[in-house]
C-alpha cells in the first residue's frame, strides 16, 4: 500500500514500532544507526545466549521489513548526508529529547525547507509542549504518570505495570496511524507536518473508562485486583478473574439485558453440572437489577461459578461461553496465541530464516489484509550497516573511496 514512499527512522525503541507497521503496508524503511549500532540491539532476551548486537529478539522482532545504515548525526559530514536522504523521503520517525534536532541543525522545520512534503513523527515520554517536555522516562515512567499502574494490582500491595513494556507499541500504533492522517493530507495540500506523540498520552486509551470516572461518578478509580466494584447501591464487588484448569478466564456477573441473559445461562450450565442452587435456579433473571444487588446475591453466584470454571480448560469455558451466550473469556498466554486457531485460520504466524541466530524464527505477519494489495514476504531485521552500500553507492552515487573515508572518520 505504502511501496512509493520512504521513510527514515531515527528511533529508539519507543518508536521500533511505528517504522515496521509503517515497512510492513510495504514503505520503504531505512533504519538509521549510529556506527556502533542502536543501543536497543542489546535488549533481552537472546536465544543465543551471546550478549551482542545480532541477536536480541527484541530488536529482531520489531525491525523487519526495514533496511538498514548506518551514520552519525553528530558530525557535519553526518548531517550533511541525512538532509541528502530527507530530500527524498516522505516521512521520518525520531526519539529525540525535544529540541535535540534542533540543536543539530535538523529540526522539523529546517527539513521542511529543504523537503516541503516531509512528514516528521516525533516519538517522546511527554511531547514536544508542556510543563514535562524536557523529563526523561522510560516504559516504567510512562506507564506510572499515565495513571495506569494506580490501576493495576492488588488494593493492600504496590502498584504494577503490565507485563512486557506497552507505552512503546501504544505510541508507536498511534505515531503510524497520524503519520498516515498527515500524509493523507499532504496528498490533498502538498505540505507535510510535525506529527506529535506522548507515550504518556498514548496510554490513555489503555486506561479504558478510568479518564471518565470522575466525569460521570465523581470518583475517582481505584485498583481492585481481582474484583470490581460494581454500581450497586450496597457497594457489592465482583470477581473477575477465576481459576481453571489449565490457567485463568475472565467472568464478570452483570447487569442489563446482556448481563441478565449471560448469567441465566451460566446457571443452566451449573445446574447441569449439579452446582446450581435451588435460589439461582428458580431466579427471574429478567428482572436481576446490579444497581440493587447485595453481596450476599452475587457470593451465591460467584461461588458455585468458580467451582465449575476448575473443572474446565480454557478452551472448554471458550466453547461453552460461545455456544450458550455467557459473558466471559479465557485469559490468553503466549502459549494461547501461537495456537490459537482463529490466527492460525488466517496464516498470521510466518516462518522465516534469521540469518544472524543461524535458525529459522516465526513472527507475526500482516496485521490486516486488505482486497487489492499482495504483501512481500517478510525480511528480517537489518544487520548493522547492512544496506550502507545500497543506498550510499547506489542511490546517493557515493565512489568506494568516499565510502571507505567516511567509514575510517566513523561517520557510517
Amino acid at each position: 500500500m505504502l511501496a512509493p514512499y520512504r521513510v527514515l527512522d531515527l528511533t529508539d525503541e519507543s518508536g521500533f514500532l511505528c517504522g515496521k507497521i509503517l515497512a510492513d503496508l510495504g514503505a520503504d524503511v531505512i533504519k538509521v544507526e549510529p556506527p556502533e549500532g542502536d543501543a536497543a540491539r542489546l535488549i533481552e532476551p537472546s536465544p543465543s545466549g551471546r550478549h551482542d548486537r545480532a541477536t536480541h529478539l527484541y530488536w529482531l522482532s520489531h525491525n523487519t521489513n526495514k533496511r538498514g545504515i548506518t551514520l552519525k548525526l553528530e558530525v557535519p559530514q553526518g548531517r550533511k548526508l541525512f538532509t541528502k536522504l530527507v530530500s527524498s523521503a516522505d516521512f521520518v520517525i525520531e526519539s529525540y529529547p525535544p529540541g535535540r534536532l534542533d540543536e543539530l541543525g535538523l529540526g522539523f522545520e529546517t527539513l521542511r525547507a529543504i523537503n516541503p512534503r516531509l512528514v516528521m513523527i516525533s516519538i517522546t515520554p511527554f511531547g514536544q509542549t508542556g510543563p514535562y517536555r524536557d523529563y526523561k522516562g522510560g516504559d516504567l515512567v510512562a506507564m506510572a504518570m499515565s495513571g495506569m499502574m494506580s490501576l493495576i494490582g492488588n488494593p493492600d500491595g504496590a502498584p504494577l505495570r503490565v507485563s512486557l513494556p506497552q507505552s512503546p507499541l501504544w505510541a508507536g500504533m498511534y505515531g503510524a496511524a497520524g503519520g498516515l492522517i498527515a500524509h493523507y493530507y499532504r496528498e490533498i495540500s502538498g505540505l507535510g507536518q510535525q506529527v506529535d506523540i506522548s507515550l504518556q498520552s498514548g496510554l490513555l486509551w489503555a486506561l479504558a473508562n478510568a479518564p471518565s470516572f470522575w466525569a460521570t461518578n465523581r470518583t475517582i478509580p481505584k485498583r481492585d485486583g481481582r474484583q470490581i466494584t460494581g454500581r450497586s447501591v450496597t457497594g457489592a464487588t465482583m470477581q473477575t478473574i477465576y481459576r481453571c484448569k489449565d490457567g485463568y478466564i475472565n467472568f464478570i456477573v452483570y447487569g442489563g439485558a446482556a448481563g441478565r441473559r449471560s448469567n441465566q445461562a451460566l446457571v443452566q450450565w451449573m445446574d447441569e453440572e449439579g452446582l446450581a442452587v435451588d435460589n439461582l435456579v428458580k431466579k427471574d433473571w429478567s428482572c436481576f437489577d446490579i444497581q440493587k444487588t447485595t453481596q450476599e446475591e452475587i457470593d451465591e453466584i460467584e461461588r458455585p461459578a468458580a467451582e465449575l470454571f476448575l473443572r474446565c480448560t480454557k478452551a472448554q469455558f471458550l466453547e461453552q461461553a460461545f455456544g450458550r451466550g455467557i459473558l466471559g473469556y479465557p485469559v490468553a498466554d503466549a502459549r494461547d496465541i501461537l495456537t490459537d486457531p482463529h490466527l492460525e485460520g488466517r496464516q498470521f504466524w510466518k516462518v522465516i530464516p534469521c540469518p544472524t541466530l543461524d535458525r529459522s524464527i516465526k513472527f507475526p505477519g500482516e496485521f490486516a489484509r486488505f482486497s487489492e494489495v499482495t504483501p512481500g514476504p517478510i525480511r528480517p531485521a537489518p544487520t548493522i550497516g547492512q544496506h550502507n552500500q545500497e543506498i550510499y553507492q547506489d542511490e546517493l552515487g557515493l565512489s568506494d573511496t568516499e565510502l571507505e573515508e567516511l567509514k575510517a572518520r566513523e561517520v557510517i
